[in-house]
């Protein structure tokens, strides 16, 4: 699995945005027992602490000591460095497996592997993803631009995953359809543009070519976000859910 988000962990913690509370009331509908819950790919741990809430033991995995070192702790939250695709978890353990903007760096038959391994019968496997942000039609059209041609050959392959919504991961489990949702968030420029230089095509730009293109990005923007006016931002949520047998 590529470790992209390791290097300058601390900005997922501030600038990521957050999921909203309804997504984690239809998650607890779908699961009856509560005891074990695996947030595999865990990054800055801001699932499992929300399901800390409701499940006994929250077992929060990354392969990032980094992002790791950025969770919340709470008493009931377990975490470890492993990777998705071999765990060390006993077999039939999970009431919940669930994976939030990470899947699609997984190696897919290996990680549902360890799924149907670990997980108990009918358990469930939810992954999450949320898509490109979206404020308004002018500033919409910027960040098009910036995302499809100043940084499309940045963009590691499996980026195209989320473009797609999750539709064209491959799944070899009975699905639930599931509702829509939204994350929406009031942002400053200067969160909006702490969010962009997460972006992992951002920072491989910058590797390679050793400037930042989101600073001249910045100065786009500026023509229609003053620097102290707080914008309404979205992100669409996809899910995939399936039943583990």
């Amino acid at each position: 699995m590529k470790d992209n988000f390791s290097h300058q962990s601390d900005h997922y913690a501030q600038f990521r945005p957050k999921y909203p509370q309804d997504l984690f009331d239809y998650i607890n509908s779908l699961v009856e027992i509560r005891s074990n819950v695996w947030d595999c790919g865990t990054g800055n741990g801001q699932i499992a602490i929300e399901l800390s809430k409701t499940f006994e033991r929250v077992f929060a995995t990354d392969i990032s000591q980094q992002q790791i070192e950025q969770a919340p702790r709470n008493e009931n939250i377990f975490y470890s460095i492993q990777a998705a695709e071999k765990s060390n978890f006993e077999n039939d353990f999970f009431d919940l497996i669930i994976v939030a903007q990470a899947v699609h760096w997984f190696e897919f038959s290996k990680f549902y592997s360890e799924v149907n391994r670990t997980g108990r019968p009918n358990s469930r496997l939810i992954l999450v993803g949320y898509g490109r942000i979206e404020i308004s039609i002018d500033i919409d059209k910027i960040i098009t631009n910036f995302y499809q041609n100043k940084l499309a050959r940045y963009w590691d392959t499996e980026r195209r995953y989320i473009d797609e919504m999750y539709r064209t991961i491959p799944f070899p489990f009975e699905e639930i359809e599931a509702p829509n949702f939204e994350i929406k968030h009031s942002w400053t420029l200067a969160h909006f543009i702490g969010y962009i230089n997460t972006w992992s095509a951002v920072k491989h730009c910058i590797r390679l070519s050793q400037s930042n293109p989101v600073e001249e990005l910045s100065l786009e923007l500026k023509q229609y976000w003053a620097e102290d006016e707080e914008k309404l931002v979205r992100f669409p949520l996809f899910l995939r859910i399936g039943i583990i047998k």
